[in-house]
């Protein structure tokens, strides 16, 4: 049961994390979680682990203080990880390259397939960069939202930076 609710929280954030296809084998290896703690609570279908938190699962490899997976009744999955910061990495298919983000909070539901990277958030796949105070991806509309800090148009305030590569750098890279 620990291993469905890990499998599918993990692999939807990560995939969500960038456009491209994450590497489709890395599905069908085995999860590997290293902890100073560790607790299941199968009654209330919660996973939480804290303390280093290393998650590696084929080619993903993710990097957290804390991280906590439930499910609900319906089978909806949450999971949460925080750190300072929680860091994440993926090679993609088709020779794509990898994708690597951080924040300090990464949130995904599979309720709503959204993944939100919060605090600091920075995706980066090849040359091409998303940063900002947070990034919203919703993974059935392939839609991305990146934040700046609420006050991003005054003093101390940080606003988005996006740097997309053209398509023949994207292209050219392997």
């Amino acid at each position: 049961m620990t291993r469905k609710i890990f499998n599918a929280a993990f692999l939807a954030a990560l995939a969500a994390a960038a456009p491209a296809y994450a590497l489709e084998s890395d599905s069908k290896q085995p999860i590997q979680i290293e902890a100073d703690q560790g607790s299941l609570d199968q009654a209330n279908q919660v996973t939480t682990f804290s303390g280093n938190v290393i998650i590696k699962q084929g080619s993903l490899n993710i990097r957290a203080g804390s991280v906590k997976v439930s499910r609900n009744d319906k089978g909806e999955q949450f999971m949460s990880a925080s750190g300072s910061p929680v860091r994440f990495g993926q090679t993609l298919d088709g020779g794509k390259g990898t994708v690597n983000g951080q924040a300090n909070n990464v949130e995904y539901s599979s309720a709503t397939g959204v993944v939100k990277l919060t605090g600091n958030a920075r995706v980066q796949r090849g040359g091409d960069l998303a940063e900002g105070a947070s990034i919203t991806y919703n993974t059935r509309t392939e839609v991305y939202t990146v934040h700046g800090s609420k006050a991003a148009g005054g003093k101390g305030g940080k606003r988005v930076t996006v740097i997309i590569q053209p398509s023949s750098a994207q292209s050219g890279k392997k």
